[in-house]
C-alpha cells in the first residue's frame, strides 16, 4: 500500500468521465489499498480513482455517523439516485464541503439529503445503500468525480469566481498539479 498524491483541480483526468472497471484483478485491489491509505492520510471521508490519476469509476468512503457506526467501502462502477434537493440556499454551517482535489477550501452546496447507491465490492458482490443526510452526501460527491465533475462546478457565479482567484493564486487549473498526504500539507 502506498499514500498517492492527489491531482489538484486542473488535471485532465479530475475533469473528464471515468471507465468502467471491467474486471476486479490484483492491479485494482492495490488500487483500492492505496485509495484507502491516501484517503485516511489526507484525512478524507472519501476518494475517487481520478483523483489521484486513474481514470476508473471506483471510490472508496470512509466515515462514522452520529450513531458511531462506521461506513467504510469501496464502490466499483456505482450507480446513483438521489431525491430532487430542497430549493433554496445551500446553509454555510450545515452543507459545506471540502475536496481533497481543491484542498484548504469549503463552500456551501446544496445536495439532496437521501441517495441510493449501488455499487460492486472487491469481491465482485453487487451491493445497495440507501443513505441520509452525510453519507449521501459523501456518495454524491465521489460520484461527480467518476463523471468529471467537481463540487467548485456546481457552486454558484459568487463562489466559482472565488475559486477562479484561489486557484490562479495558488499555480492551480493546469495538469501537473498535485499534492502527497503526509508529505505536503496544503491549507486555506
Amino acid at each position: 500500500m502506498a499514500v498517492l498524491p492527489i491531482r489538484i483541480t486542473g488535471d485532465p483526468v479530475l475533469h473528464a468521465p471515468a471507465s468502467p472497471v471491467d474486471r476486479i484483478d490484483d492491479e485494482l485491489r492495490a488500487l483500492v489499498a492505496d485509495l484507502f491509505e491516501t484517503m485516511d492520510a489526507a484525512p478524507g471521508v472519501g476518494l475517487a480513482a481520478p483523483q489521484v490519476g486513474v481514470g476508473l469509476r471506483v471510490f472508496t468512503y470512509g466515515w462514522t455517523d452520529e450513531d458511531d457506526r462506521e461506513w467504510r467501502g469501496v464502490a466499483i462502477n456505482p450507480e446513483l439516485w438521489i431525491s430532487p434537493p430542497i430549493p433554496g440556499a445551500p446553509d454555510e454551517d450545515e452543507e459545506s464541503e471540502g475536496c481533497l482535489s481543491f484542498p484548504g477550501e469549503r463552500f456551501a452546496l446544496r445536495r439532496s439529503e437521501r441517495a441510493i447507491l449501488r455499487a460492486t465490492d472487491l469481491d465482485g458482490e453487487p451491493y445497495e445503500i440507501v443513505a441520509d443526510g452525510w453519507l449521501a452526501r459523501i456518495f454524491q460527491h465521489e460520484y461527480d468525480h467518476l463523471d468529471g465533475v467537481l463540487y467548485m462546478d456546481r457552486l454558484d457565479d459568487h463562489d466559482q469566481r472565488i475559486v477562479q482567484k484561489i486557484a490562479k493564486k495558488r499555480g492551480w487549473g493546469r495538469p501537473g498539479s498535485s499534492w502527497t498526504p503526509g508529505v505536503e500539507r496544503l491549507e486555506g
